[in-house]
């Protein structure tokens, strides 16, 4: 018999094993932990990156044999998310759960995948004891990127902007380098690599030609480039400098979101930073469509009309947006604000 307080143990330490795998891609970051029937782990493992083991299978790979299958018989294993229930570079987890013996599954939320859900029903069918919601709250905020590009088959939308405290994001002659310092620019290039792309219209593409790739701190390339992605009719020149991104590009020739945010999904972009300027942040938030907020504040005044966001379909009080901050940085003598969409009580 497992204690509460030593499945809270192992879920976390599962947490910890599975924040050790990539966080960009289409796949979740997983952990799992295998307890013998003293609660001691007798095994362990995590989800490396697409076309690699699930945690599962990882920790499966690491029991002793019988007949040259892992040999779970009696044992308990602790997952961060629902075991998934479909062949896609892997084979089911559940079902190699099951082929092992597992005894009993405690897992902290459910997969919101439509092909990968259903593990759990799966393994509760073939004898195993499946327990759902251990540390749930915890696991999604872990998760909340993935997750919530899973539940709504589109990318977690970031946007992001640098404003004077005013709420300006340029002078009134357009030059907007540099508002922020240096500290608060390098955040920036860490947040593009922890991205899968980024997107931006065909103003700033045209008016800017940017590289948008992840930098470090002397100019060189980090090791994740995210794809670049340009939205708008007009296409990009032959010579423009995205055209040789690191990363790739991907040109979306026309103003459709929805439809823009469903392609990149389906291409396997769940993390997307938007660095688009006033015009599709605006059009975004709009839309709905923001999942998060990265606002750099440097503490200056510029005054004028070049407002980092513009109508958003806010005409009167009760149309307003509030957000919910959930971080905030100093960053040299700047401020890094991150911020989500309040929740609806």
């Amino acid at each position: 018999m497992i204690s509460e307080i030593q499945l809270e143990q192992a879920m976390r330490h599962a947490i910890d094993l599975a924040s050790r795998g990539p966080a960009t891609g289409e796949n979740p970051q997983v952990g799992c932990v295998l307890l013998d029937d003293s609660n001691t782990i007798v095994a362990e493992g995590w989800h490396r990156g697409v076309g690699t083991p699930h945690a599962e299978v990882d920790a499966l790979g690491k029991l002793p044999t019988v007949d040259g299958h892992p040999d779970a018989r009696g044992l308990t294993a602790v997952v961060t998310l629902e075991p998934c229930n479909h062949t896609g570079r892997t084979g089911p987890c559940s079902v190699a759960l099951l082929e092992a013996g597992i005894a009993k599954v405690y897992y902290a939320t459910s997969d919101p995948g439509p092909l990968a859900g259903g593990g759990a029903e799966r393994l509760a069918n073939g004898g195993v004891s499946v327990t759902g919601g251990v540390l749930r709250a915890e696991a999604e905020e872990f998760q909340h990127e993935w997750l919530t590009a899973a539940r709504l088959r589109r990318p977690y939308v970031t946007i992001k902007w640098a404003s004077t405290l005013d709420g300006r994001a340029a002078a009134a002659d357009g030059s907007s380098q540099w508002i922020t310092g240096a500290a608060a620019r390098q955040r920036v290039h860490e947040q593009r690599e922890a991205s899968d792309a980024i997107l931006v219209g065909t103003g700033t593409a045209l008016a800017d030609d940017p590289s948008l790739t992840a930098r470090g701190d002397a100019g060189e390339l980090m090791e994740h480039q995210p794809i670049a992605v340009v939205i708008g009719e007009r296409p990009l020149p032959d010579g423009a400098k995205l055209r040789q991104h690191p990363g790739g590009l991907i040109e979306i020739l026309d103003h459709d979101l929805d439809g823009a945010l469903s392609t990149l999904f389906g291409r396997g972009i769940r993390r997307l930073y938007v660095e688009g300027g006033p015009t599709l942040e605006s059009a975004l938030i709009a839309a709905g469509l923001v999942d998060e907020y990265a606002i750099y504040l440097a503490p200056a005044l510029l005054g004028g009309d070049r407002l980092a966001v513009r109508d958003i379909g806010a005409a009167s009080m009760p149309d307003i947006r509030r957000l919910e901050i959930v971080g905030l940085e100093q960053l040299g003598n700047d401020l890094l604000i991150t911020a989500r969409p309040e929740r609806e009580n």
